[in-house]
């Protein structure tokens, strides 16, 4: 049995309160406010017949937590120089920031080496993940994705009316692109590549991808989302964004949330032709939602190379030392690219998530291929060294 509800439904039905309620902060606001969730008879959030996640029956304040590792949030961050930039624009909070927004956009077009007309901001990426599956989905077709992926663009475009075609991740977990491309008819009005992947943290083939997006987007849209692109040392030359130049109808999103530190402040961005950008832009505005503080946290952060760099190698370390005490314990974890790690586990995931809490310890944990995963963010080392003497205690 499979119960399909609303957030205004799930609210009136009394779900959300005492357990429910605590558990609201789990999922992502992308996953919770605008699409619906559905639930088995077991209470799991269910994705896909391969995917499903496991909710705990109450969420302790993140303030009481010893490790919170279950919103792959980077600890570092923000930069000081992000942080400076929010003290000393405060005072500006009470007016619209439309001319600092396209001081934004011409630095964030400079990097990426395109026009400025082919980027559009949003308050993270996740709303423009959103705000690109309402605008393509209006009249229905179908979106291609790997199941499982990150589910935001996914469950919004269903609740448009889209058919949502999941192909499962190879045994590498990396993106089936052939069976992908093969499911390709004439009702897909887009195909969305999370790389690095999420919930997996897996990697596909660069040179393949590459191929493949710069043919495929000849037939239809590809949304590849980079999110945590920035934790690979050579970023740069994984992204498919230099296909943009190229006139190919592939629309890239980046996010500050993750190597930048900045999930809290809310910016994001896509650069894709300006055809897309338009037709979104005629639909919903995107940079309406960023706070005038957080546009110039987020220049400064784009200077702050440093901070960058002092994450990422820090993220390396702890992801590396997690790693190394999941093999100890013979747990084979899928290897990551990301600030997160995934492994399986044999316990049930609602019965691991409570005794981790009990310890002072959040993570998430998923059912992918009939197996139960636990996914861990990676915080600073001397969280990852709590998580790990926690799952000790938990699983061995």
């Amino acid at each position: 049995m499979e119960t399909k509800i609303n957030r205004r439904n799930w609210l009136k039905a009394g779900m959300l309160t005492a357990g429910g309620l605590a558990v609201s902060p789990y999922f992502t606001m992308a996953e919770l406010a605008k699409a619906p969730i559905k639930f088995n008879a077991k209470g799991n959030a269910l994705y896909s017949p391969f995917f499903e996640e496991y909710v705990p029956k109450a969420f302790p304040d993140a303030k009481v937590l010893k490790a919170k590792l279950n919103a792959n949030e980077n600890p570092y961050g923000p930069s000081p120089k992000a942080i400076k930039a929010v003290q000393e624009k405060a005072f500006m909070g009470n007016r619209y920031a439309w001319t600092e927004l396209f001081d934004l956009i011409d630095k964030i077009a400079a990097q990426e080496g395109v026009d400025p007309k082919r980027i559009m901001m949003g308050p993270g990426s996740s709303d423009l993940l959103e705000k690109t599956a309402m605008v393509l989905f209006m009249e229905g077709g179908n979106i291609v994705s790997a199941d499982p992926s990150y589910m935001s663009l996914i469950q919004v475009a269903q609740s448009t009316g889209a058919e949502w075609k999941a192909i499962p991740l190879k045994k590498d977990w990396s993106h089936d692109l052939k069976a992908m491309e093969k499911a390709i008819d004439s009702e897909t009005k887009l195909v969305y590549i999370c790389n690095p992947n999420n919930p997996t943290g897996s990697m596909t083939d660069h040179a393949e991808l590459l191929d493949f997006c710069s043919r495929v987007s000849e037939k239809v849209p590809i949304f590849i989302d980079e999110a945590y692109l920035g934790f690979l040392d050579d970023a740069a030359k994984k992204s498919m964004v230099s296909l943009v130049n190229e006139g190919k109808d592939v629309i890239i999103a980046r996010t500050f949330s993750k190597i930048h530190g900045m999930a809290g402040l809310r910016v994001g961005y896509v650069v894709a032709s300006e055809k897309i950008v338009d037709q979104i832009s005629k639909i919903t505005r995107g940079g309406m939602g960023i706070s005038y503080t957080s546009i110039f946290a987020a220049s400064a952060s784009m200077d702050d190379v440093e901070f960058q760099n002092k994450s990422r190698k820090l993220n390396t370390e702890a992801r590396s030392y997690v790693c190394k005490e999941l093999d100890k314990l013979g747990y084979q974890y899928i290897p990551s690219s990301t600030s997160f790690v995934i492994f399986p586990i044999e316990m049930d995931g609602k019965v691991f998530l409570e005794k981790m809490m009990d310890l002072g310890v959040a993570v998430r944990s998923f059912k992918i291929m009939d197996k139960t995963w636990c996914r861990v963010s990676i915080g600073t080392m001397d969280e990852m060294k709590i998580f790990t003497s926690s799952l000790k205690q938990v699983l061995v």
